[in-house]
């Protein structure tokens, strides 16, 4: 297949310009539009490397003007520009995976060049309108938050962080091969998303075999760990969860959230049997006046960080 012809498609035009020249076009400093492009994740190119588009100009353009304009901090350029390299980039891994799975399972499809690009060329403006509906979405969600409380940090709240991992992932690892590996995390997965966002929660990230998510109240945390647990013990493809909740104040930076909350959340998650679901002081306060839940104290561990940690086991009444 033609890389140029693919690359036209995909980046919206030719490779026109060295990095000099976009600094020269835009008027941006080139020590300042590097930064902004490692940040973005990309290798750096030599002075005299022709790699930059039209488009690559416009947008160190339009990044210039928020900067100038006061709509973004000078100093939050940078991470700002990272994290969204950051998402960015394994969104567009994973897309190129399902088109490569499409060009593959396809027989005929992967020989004929010219129906490739045809693909692409359609494929890539209908990708572009979901991920901006989705954006559209989130950013009205995260507004109409905002909003109902105008007085709050969002930056730091009160929230409850919460953990939920499969036990004994390692091992099951080492008897299973890839292709039921991937069945079991999507499975684990969609499950999680769909208690999460049944119970107004927020996914940080997916690591792996485990899932942390924030919530704004209590009943709503306790309501997604206990149906995540309960919802893969009734799934025989997967093995039993563990999970830990904890309530406090928790930083949230570019998507990523932060904290002794988080910390804690994570400890109990660690000490939690199969099954179960281990809940700090604060949250089980909080819980213990809901009649629909039993908190029951446990004995104090010791683990990393805690010399004596208290927890309570949450159940359903």
């Amino acid at each position: 297949m033609d890389q140029e012809r693919l690359e036209r498609i995909l980046l919206g035009g030719e490779r026109r310009y060295t990095r000099l020249e976009v600094a020269e076009k835009t008027g941006v400093p080139i020590e300042r539009a590097t930064r902004l492009w490692r940040a973005l994740g990309f290798a750096t190119v030599d002075d005299d490397a022709v790699v930059f588009t039209d488009a690559d100009v416009e947008a160190v353009r339009t990044a210039d003007q928020l900067i100038s304009s006061g709509l973004l901090d000078a100093t939050l350029e940078v991470p700002v520009t990272r994290a969204l390299g950051q998402h960015l980039s394994r969104l567009a891994e994973w897309q190129v995976h399902m088109l490569w799975t499409l060009i593959t399972e396809n027989e005929g499809l992967g020989q004929d060049d010219g129906q490739i690009e045809r693909l692409v060329d359609v494929l890539v403006p209908e990708l572009q309108k979901v991920q901006d509906f989705v954006w559209r979405r989130h950013l009205a969600a995260f507004a109409g938050r905002a909003l109902a409380s105008p007085e709050e940090d969002l930056e730091a709240r009160t929230e409850v962080a919460g953990f939920v991992d499969m036990v004994g992932y390692t091992r099951l690892t080492r008897r299973i091969n890839e292709a039921e590996l991937s069945q079991v995390l999507e499975r684990f997965e969609a499950l999680a998303t769909e208690a999460v966002a049944e119970h107004h929660g927020r996914i940080v990230k997916m690591i792996g075999d485990e899932v942390l998510f924030v919530a704004d109240e209590p009943v709503d945390a306790a309501e997604i760990a206990l149906a995540l647990t309960e919802r893969t013990s009734s799934d025989e493809s997967l093995p039993e969860v563990r999970a830990g909740l904890a309530s406090g104040r928790i930083l949230s930076r570019f998507g990523d959230v932060y904290g002794s909350v988080v910390n804690l959340a994570a400890r109990l998650t660690s000490i939690a049997r199969p099954g179960t679901i281990l809940i700090d002081r604060e949250l089980a306060g909080e819980l213990a006046k809901n009649k629909g839940y039993s908190v029951r104290p446990r004995r104090p561990a010791s683990v990393r960080g805690y010399a004596r940690l208290r927890s309570f086991a949450l159940r359903r009444a």
